[in-house]
């Protein structure tokens, strides 16, 4: 009995087509086709294709070699201003040390000029002090030789009119209080 359907199932397969195998013209047009598709595909679409991924991959390679001469030339750019940074600061110190060294002269001179100067004015007064003095020492010795002649006229008891003696005794008195201003002067050293 197996055979029997098995034999039916052969006789009957040559008559019913496979639903899952197509038939050989379909199979063939299928073919043809997808060959067209592809020799399409290869001729234009596929060169089209390559040429804008090499474009695409020219575009990148572009973009990473401008990427890496902006990074070369950002590097040259800050080794350069990290020089002239080193420069300016130098610059700066040498600067400053010449400002420095130039306080110290303008302080020194004016030092100097300032004890010139406080020099110059004790030499004044000095010197005026003295004229002054000797200016007081000639009034002082009109006076003082005036009450000497009066002193010694009353003492003596006779008028000194003569100037060559009122001269002489005014000269002797004058002497005589030197020697005693002298003397009481060594005395208290």
């Amino acid at each position: 009995m197996l055979h029997a359907v098995l034999r039916a199932a052969e006789e009957g397969h040559e008559s019913t087509p496979n639903p899952v195998l197509p038939a050989t013209y379909d199979i063939v047009w299928s073919a043809v086709c997808f060959v067209v598709i592809l020799v399409f595909f290869w001729i234009y679409v596929l060169p089209r294709v390559r040429k804008l991924l090499d474009e695409r991959a020219e575009a990148i390679e572009g973009n990473i070699a401008k990427a890496d001469e902006a990074q070369r030339k950002a590097e040259a750019a800050l080794e350069e201003y990290t020089a002239q940074l080193a420069d300016a600061r130098a610059e700066a110190g040498r600067i400053r040390e010449t400002a420095r060294e130039d306080g110290r002269k303008i302080v020194a001179e004016a030092k100097d000029q300032a004890t010139s100067e406080a020099a110059r004015v004790t030499a004044t007064a000095q010197a005026q002090i003295e004229a002054e003095r000797q200016s007081a020492l000639v009034s002082l010795r009109s006076e003082v030789g005036t009450l000497a002649i009066d002193l010694a006229s009353g003492v003596i008891g006779e008028s000194l009119t003569d100037d060559r003696k009122a001269q002489n005794v005014v000269d002797r008195f004058l002497a005589d209080l030197e020697a005693s201003e002298q003397a009481a002067a060594g005395g208290k050293k």
